[in-house]
């Protein structure tokens, strides 16, 4: 597998794509969630949530995804973890077993059903390791200083307000720990995030981008980051633009 350096994506894709956009008037502002309005709008499409799932977790298994992106971030027992867009679960379950009953994971939805349905599941299962919570889409609502890893999976893209996600996000992670982001290299409006606008937003974040693999086999690529700059105040966040 090919290993690109942040030096090679995250600081090339600052260098193209930071651009600053003017204030937003009181009409632009309606649609948004009080705890967003205070940092800027992305300047890319949103692609729209369309499932819980991008593949089965049978065809998923088959090609050893889930496996596969644990072993590439690390995880090991006795880890608490956050699988933020749980979804169905898939990453959930394999994520508990792989941390052991000394570990935990919390998995995070924004949608009222789907926690509903997974907590069914991690109950049917009896995976006691595992706690479900409901989320915001401008703010995850994670405990501070809490996690070892963070997993995005297959979501980044349907984030709305990923200025005010991220820096609510932040926090959460211990200070030793990782941001780690599947996501499929395309438009966002194609349900993917390129590589170069994911590392130049979370950058503005404070995070730095320390390794991106291709990864067919899971739909397209991981991403791993460590936080290493305290959040920015929200007024001073430079919206990162991209043109194709």
């Amino acid at each position: 597998m090919k290993f690109l350096p942040v030096t090679g994506v995250a600081l090339a894709g600052l260098s193209l794509l930071l651009a600053a956009c003017g204030p937003f008037s009181s009409e632009q502002q309606k649609d948004r969630p009080a705890a967003a309005k205070e940092f800027p709008r992305a300047d890319r499409p949103v692609a729209p949530v369309v499932s819980t799932r991008w593949s089965s977790e049978e065809a998923r298994d088959r090609v050893n995804e889930a496996d596969d992106i644990m072993d590439k971030a690390g995880i090991r027992p006795g880890m608490t973890v956050a699988d933020i867009g749980a979804g169905e679960g898939y990453y959930t379950v394999r994520l508990a077993k792989r941390v052991g009953p000394e570990g935990r994971v919390l998995a995070e939805d924004i949608m009222p059903e789907v926690i509903e349905a997974l907590s069914r599941r991690i109950t049917r299962e009896d995976w006691r390791n595992v706690s479900v919570r409901l989320g915001a889409p401008e703010d995850p609502k994670l405990p501070e200083n809490s996690f070892d890893r963070i997993f995005m999976v297959h979501m980044y893209h349907e984030i709305a307000e990923p200025y005010a996600f991220l820096w609510y996000l932040s926090p959460a992670l211990k200070p030793d720990g990782e941001l780690i982001v599947v996501d499929a290299n395309r438009p966002t409006d194609q349900h993917g995030t390129p590589p170069r606008l994911l590392a130049c937003e979370l950058a503005a974040m404070g995070f730095r981008m320390e390794e991106l693999i291709p990864k067919p086999t899971a739909g397209g690529y991981f991403a791993r980051f460590r936080r290493i700059a305290a959040r920015p105040s929200p007024g001073s966040i430079v919206p990162c633009a991209l043109r194709f």
